[in-house]
């Protein structure tokens, strides 16, 4: 077996700070509503002819891309995990709005909190409060 850490001859793909994440919806238009009032991203577009809608979040380069789909088949096999200054706050104020979580909040000492929600269609997303000591 490799380690995977092992130093490796970087490939120059000339990357952008740019990062779209796409998230398959069963009604973007009221996903949007969701993503804007639930987590305060802000709404950049929307292209009705392929069901996409996209939104920009408060991190620099990233944005939330909402694709309509049929049926939409949550797995989390990518989850969305946003930093947070006060997961309990942050937790506090979703489920004030009826956002549902997945059991308690995860501690990991000296390391992380973490609590899974879901959006509208059963999507995964995640926040995160590092407690690690160099923070």
């Amino acid at each position: 077996m490799t380690d995977a850490r092992a130093t490796v001859s970087p490939i120059d793909l000339k990357f952008i700070p740019q990062l779209t994440c796409s998230i398959s919806v069963s009604d973007y238009a009221a996903s949007v509503k969701w993503y804007q009032e639930k987590l305060g991203f802000k709404y950049l577009y929307e292209t009705p002819e392929i069901g996409w809608s996209e939104l920009d979040t408060i991190i620099p380069g990233v944005s939330i891309g909402l694709s309509q789909v049929e049926t939409v088949t949550p797995h989390g096999s990518i989850v969305l995990t946003f930093g947070v200054k006060d997961l309990q706050h942050a937790r506090t104020q979703l489920e004030i709005q009826g956002v549902r979580f997945d059991g308690e909040t995860q501690v990991i000492p000296g390391l992380v909190k973490l609590a899974t929600f879901f959006d509208p269609d059963g999507n995964p997303l995640m926040l995160a409060e590092s407690i690690s000591a160099s923070t």
